[in-house]
């Protein structure tokens, strides 16, 4: 008898794993709510993880593991033991269509960090996500289901840049650069000519301050020349992140 999903699960994996004893090898799965990332196992939250408490030798069809087989594999017949076991050494399958709405949702992820990060060179206004997503189609980006969406990001925006046609860049970073006067005097150019556009230039009589913005890969270059000549008296503050034409 095939398990019915509940209406309430969106989705449900199988957790499988192979046992050899005594020559022979032992295919016992379970029935999980979901992704094991979603729901973390541990040994107190066995009815959040699993959709029913038992083992089985075919997940699809319904067929339980019978005794013999459990004792074998796993050397007991005490079946929430063995639940722990496949939990533990298991390796989670999941079904084409679980996995298709997995990619799909993750290369929206992607295309969500990159539209906020980037922007239009010519207009400094972010592309929607779907323009994202359709130019990370034509360049060919492939979405690895084993790595973060927030770590695939950098390679896909080098991507859009050499293999698309959507002009992109990083957006610059707004920051606050401040010395004192005297050091200011002497590092000002050294920090300006780093700037994409500098917005504030003041010299007062115990302090310098600059407002520039930045592409991001300044931000550590800057950070350096502060730490290396004004001994903790200068100071880099991000003000925004991603400055875009509205901000």
């Amino acid at each position: 008898m095939p398990i019915q999903q509940p209406s309430n699960q969106i989705k449900s994996h199988a957790i499988r794993t192979k046992s050899k004893s005594g020559g022979q090898e032992c295919k016992s799965s379970l029935a999980t709510r979901g992704s094991l990332v979603d729901t973390p196992y541990s040994e107190t939250n066995l009815d959040d993880v699993l959709q029913i408490s038992n083992v089985f030798v075919n997940v699809s069809k319904g067929e339980l593991a019978k005794s013999g087989d459990l004792q074998k594999a796993f050397g007991t017949t005490d079946v929430a033991e063995v639940v722990k076991e496949v939990l533990k050494k298991g390796e989670v399958q999941v079904g084409e269509k679980e996995r298709d709405h997995d990619l799909s949702s993750l290369r929206k992820e992607i295309a969500t960090l990159v539209s906020e990060k980037c922007v239009d060179p010519t207009t400094q206004h972010p592309y929607p996500v779907g323009m994202i997503e359709k130019a990370m189609t034509e360049a060919g980006f492939s979405v690895k289901q084993n790595k973060t969406a927030k770590s695939q990001v950098s390679e896909c925006i080098k991507l859009l840049q050499s293999d698309s046609n959507l002009p992109i860049q990083r957006a610059k970073m707004r920051v606050r650069v401040t010395m004192p006067t005297i050091d200011g005097k002497r590092l000002r150019e050294r920090i300006l000519e780093g700037a994409e556009k500098v917005e504030g230039d003041e010299t007062r009589q115990d302090e310098w301050e600059a407002v520039i913005l930045i592409d991001p890969s300044q931000f550590r270059v800057i950070n350096e020349i502060l730490q290396k000549e004004c001994k903790g008296r200068g100071r880099i503050e991000t003000m925004t992140f991603s400055a875009t034409a509205n901000t």
